[in-house]
């Protein structure tokens, strides 16, 4: 089997490789981005590797079905890069739904330590000699009470390490996970009480039409004042412009953001030699109580093995049996199915 692998970066190779020299899939890999003017390379393959800021629209579909192309692996959990009711009858769309759920809970955590003890500025100080402790106060999270968007693998994991830290839980979920509710240290609420109570709120959920821009200016007007926000999810979870003005007024105190809403041309690429033309994220990172990571928080060699480990599977499900567990969008699927939502 011969797969065209988008959006190729040097660290997934020697994984992807490894897999595939096992079970006989060999990858092509393609630096460029997958999209309507590059999925002629496509041509000739037996399927398609993509990533998250790879753009898989109606026109794209239609290119690699008539190709012959039939699967769609899509090396990560979410899927909302793909046009799902386009790809009904047309591609077998696989997906990773669980590579390192403690890589991307622990880069959150990560991130809200560096922010509130200032560790990177500490860094940079230390760095020129200075070693002055002014302005570099922070908070115990001991005590403190997190807000946890989402529930599932990842959530569930960044709420037991908050729970070590003896911080308070209040959670929201649309399909609450059963006996996560202890009725005490961690809760399941309404997402108004959530807001109102948390002093730091934490994203873990997948993007949908319900949650999109579930972080918005009203949403950050019924948060406490300084409040800590935390996105390691999908960028368009939260309003950047909405985020800008909470800081600027300082009703936000801090935010720690591994996505971004219009990250697609800018993450994972070296644009340092370039003027960001993006002027709502040039003013993000130039806030002083704002931390950007560029969608690093699955980076971990454990998550690579898995995500490989997982795709090449998906890829040898699909070959031989013509369906797999990790599907969202089936070729042979009735329109029914569709509607009915089990294809996504």
């Amino acid at each position: 089997m011969r797969i065209a692998f988008f959006d190729a970066k040097a660290y997934d190779r020697p994984s992807f490789d490894r897999y595939g020299a096992q079970h006989g899939i060999r990858f092509k890999y393609f630096e460029t981005k997958l999209g309507e003017d590059t999925v002629d390379l496509a041509r000739g393959y037996d399927g398609v590797c993509c990533f998250v800021n790879d753009t898989v629209d109606a026109a794209v579909i239609d290119k690699l079905a008539a190709m012959g192309i039939s699967v769609l692996a899509l090396r990560c959990a979410g899927f909302n890069n793909v046009d799902m009711r386009h790809a009904h009858g047309k591609l077998h769309v696989v997906r990773v739904p669980a590579y390192s759920p403690y890589a991307v809970a622990e880069h959150a955590m990560a991130m809200l330590l560096t922010s509130i003890r200032r560790i990177h500025k500490a860094y940079i100080r230390s760095r020129d000699f200075n070693f002055s402790l002014n302005n570099l106060t922070g908070f115990d999270l001991h005590g403190k009470t997190v807000g946890v968007i989402g529930t599932g693998r990842i959530g569930r994991v960044f709420i037991d390490i908050c729970r070590g830290f003896g911080m308070k839980v209040l959670a929201y979920d649309k399909f609450p996970y059963p006996g996560l509710d202890n009725g005490d240290t961690i809760r399941y609420v309404e997402l108004d009480e959530l807001f109102k109570n948390s002093d730091i709120l934490s994203l873990h959920c997948p993007l949908t039409d319900d949650t999109y821009h579930i972080i918005d200016a009203d949403s950050l007007q019924k948060c406490k004042k300084g409040v800590v926000v935390i996105n390691t999810s999908r960028g368009a979870l939260v309003d950047a412009e909405a985020l800008l003005e909470g800081i600027k007024s300082r009703h936000v105190g801090a935010a720690c953001l591994d996505v971004y809403e219009e990250e697609g041309d800018l993450f994972f690429e070296d644009k340092s030699g370039h003027i960001l033309e993006d002027d709502t994220l040039a003013r993000l990172i130039s806030m002083p109580n704002v931390i950007v990571t560029s969608h690093q928080a699955f980076l971990t060699e454990e998550a690579l093995e898995n995500i490989a480990e997982t795709t090449v599977q998906n890829l040898l499900d699909i070959q031989k049996d013509g369906q797999c567990p990790n599907e969202v969008c089936w070729r042979g699927g009735t329109a029914q199915d569709c509607k009915n939502g089990k294809c996504f």
